[in-house]
């Protein structure tokens, strides 16, 4: 909401906010196991346009603390590099994934790639469905996970 106030940021435009997405990992597991849940850690993410820099966050960041009286110091600007990967639309709950992600695995290995879930590279979802304003059956995820060529 920069425009709307004295911080002004070069080359801004308006644009609408892009899905939530996120980055999935389990310490101590190579890949992804999907019947330990409870080993699960995360980190949220909103892509931003290439005209936000560092600089812009940590005045939003700044901004949020003062008017809403809360701690954003987690709140981090960082670029990655996702490299090669595999992906499939999910329709669908979150507990059916692994149906999806087995035929992404097979179309890979298929394709001569090799899973490269680590702990540089993470299972990545994309929320293209509101959860609280679809039906689960109907959930739309992109999922992505790292590849590497045999």
């Amino acid at each position: 909401m920069s425009y709307k106030t004295n911080h002004k940021i070069d080359g801004f435009f308006e644009y609408v906010v892009p899905p939530l997405e996120g980055f999935w990992w389990q310490d101590g597991i190579e890949g992804m196991d999907y019947t330990k849940k409870d080993k699960l850690s995360f980190i949220s993410l909103i892509r931003l346009p290439d005209f936000i820099t560092k600089e812009d966050v940590e005045w939003a960041k700044e901004q949020a603390r003062q008017k809403k009286k809360k701690d954003y110091s987690q709140v981090e600007f960082f670029t990655y590099d996702e490299g090669l990967c595999v992906q499939c639309l999910h329709i669908g709950t979150y507990d059916d994934e692994p149906k999806t992600t087995a035929k992404m695995h097979q179309y890979m290995q298929e394709q001569g790639y090799f899973l490269d879930i680590n702990d540089m590279r993470y299972h990545h979802e994309i929320y293209i469905s509101d959860p609280r304003k679809c039906d689960p059956s109907k959930l739309k995820t992109v999922i992505r996970h790292p590849i590497k060529e045999r």
